[in-house]
């Protein structure tokens, strides 16, 4: 989504992507603007591809991370060369390179369970997860970068992006799935609240913080600035596509 909507508003675009024998393009692979962006392939682990890939571009957008909470428990060291040191390879080739601008991409998993609401960018920072606990070093490191050695870096902190080519990791899609292919609805605890925020819209808000002049060397939240509870979220997908499915809760 963020590289088509910079190419509709006019950036040539280079999009860097983990290196695979068949050079498969993801969710890009069937976007009708594929002609209008430059692919290249490396590894966010591997300094040398991230530095070649660097070269001559003004702005980096860094979004490569290993995602998800569940798998980090399992595999928690490669959480930390994906997303740790892979935000090194980034913030030290910027560096090297003298890159204009380089936006690193957090998560509203740093803050841990909200100790107050709404959540503001000096909310304390928890790592309840290997997950978080790599997202929270990444920005530290940026931060370090801005601090130290100048570098124009900005953090973005989107909270619970949601929409269109979104895996079935996340709740929404799964609760869609479910509704369209089972007789029945099964979730877990849906008494729990977030700040669900559409990926278009996150998308915007790159582009509006690359316009700033101001927010180097720290974080931006970026959300809707409402709590949806996931109860009422499954009530509306199943009001729109089969009113008359059940919601079964497991109560473990």
């Amino acid at each position: 989504h963020l590289a088509e909507l910079c190419v509709k508003r006019g950036y040539k675009v280079y999009a860097f992507d983990r290196y695979n024998p068949e050079y498969n393009l993801n969710c890009l692979k069937n976007s009708k603007y594929k002609k209008d962006i430059n692919f290249i392939f490396g590894d966010i682990r591997d300094y040398d591809s991230v530095f070649k890939a660097s070269k001559g571009k003004d702005i980096i957008l860094h979004l490569a991370a290993l995602v998800g909470i569940p798998y980090s428990y399992y595999s928690p060291l490669a959480y930390l060369k994906t997303n740790v040191e892979g935000t090194y390879n980034i913030l030290e080739a910027s560096k090297n390179l003298n890159t204009d601008q380089i936006i690193v991409t957090s998560t509203s998993e740093t803050y841990g369970s909200a100790q107050k609401v709404p959540i503001k960018e000096n909310h304390r920072l928890i790592g309840q997860s290997p997950y978080s606990a790599s997202k929270i070093s990444a920005d530290q490191i940026a931060i370090s970068y801005w601090r130290s050695f100048k570098l124009p870096v900005k953090i973005i902190r989107p909270f619970n992006t949601f929409g269109p080519r979104q895996s079935n990791r996340a709740v929404i899609p799964t609760i869609i799935n479910q509704a369209l292919k089972n007789k029945n609805i099964s979730l877990g605890n849906v008494k729990t609240t977030r700040d669900y925020t559409y990926v278009t819209d996150i998308c915007e808000a790159y582009l509006e913080i690359i316009k700033s002049k101001k927010i180097f060397g720290e974080p931006i939240n970026v959300g809707s600035n409402n709590e949806f509870k996931i109860e009422n979220i499954a009530k509306k997908i199943v009001k729109k596509i089969n009113p008359n499915l059940k919601i079964k809760i497991d109560k473990k």
